[in-house]
């Protein structure tokens, strides 16, 4: 199983870790993607069955009940989920699942496959984070709000994945999270916790100051 063990991408929003999960399963046919379920709406453009499978709420927990998903989790209001079936068959056929999901996800994946690699991304810097959020021209002020509270969270969970890449650059960034996966090797950049810790600070000063009133 250990060839084959799942790949998990996460972080909060902005980071850019849906472009390296991308970029990462565009890079070797021994990599792939399960596509995720979620009650979300499609942004423009998103495509039901390749970018996601769109589903409606009831069927969702439906399918929870039935044991059918790897992971799932309620994010942002809305509800997200691995099929188990996908990470499964990629694993028969030798090749590794990219996951880009929330850390509440990449805690069942780890129960569930212990042999997975996590990786956390970050940001290069919390303004650089918003001006990504905010550039998406799909994140309104209260969704912006809610996304920065998460990260919060998110942040504090960072210390238990096996390694912190930092999106500064998304090549360089690529290239570092394939050494991982790869060759095992770990970030040319570490991230202490103290650095973590600024990181959160920074993101609950924003929260106060610019969003206190959402």
């Amino acid at each position: 199983m250990t060839n084959a063990a799942p790949v998990v991408l996460a972080g909060p929003s902005g980071t850019g870790k849906t472009t390296l999960a991308r970029g990462l399963v565009a890079s070797s046919p021994r990599y792939c993607f399960a596509v995720s379920a979620t009650t979300r709406p499609p942004r423009p453009g998103e495509v039901d069955g390749v970018d996601y499978h769109f589903v409606e709420r009831a069927r969702f927990l439906e399918m929870v009940d039935r044991g059918e998903f790897a992971e799932w989790a309620e994010v942002h209001g809305e509800l997200y989920g691995t099929p188990r079936v996908e990470i499964e068959t990629a694993a028969r056929e030798g090749r590794r699942v990219v996951l880009d999901i929330d850390v509440q996800g990449a805690r069942q994946i780890r129960k569930a496959y212990p042999d997975a690699t996590l990786i956390f991304v970050l940001p290069p810097s919390v303004p650089e984070m918003l001006r990504r959020l905010r550039g998406r021209g799909t994140e309104d002020h209260g969704r912006v709000a809610r996304r920065l509270r998460s990260a919060l969270a998110e942040l504090r969970a960072a210390e238990w994945f096996d390694y912190v890449v930092v999106n500064d650059d998304l090549q360089r960034c690529l290239d570092e999270v394939r050494r991982i996966v790869e060759e095992g090797v770990a970030p040319t950049r570490s991230v202490t916790p103290e650095e973590l810790e600024h990181f959160r600070a920074e993101v609950a000063r924003v929260l106060e100051t610019e969003y206190q009133e959402v």
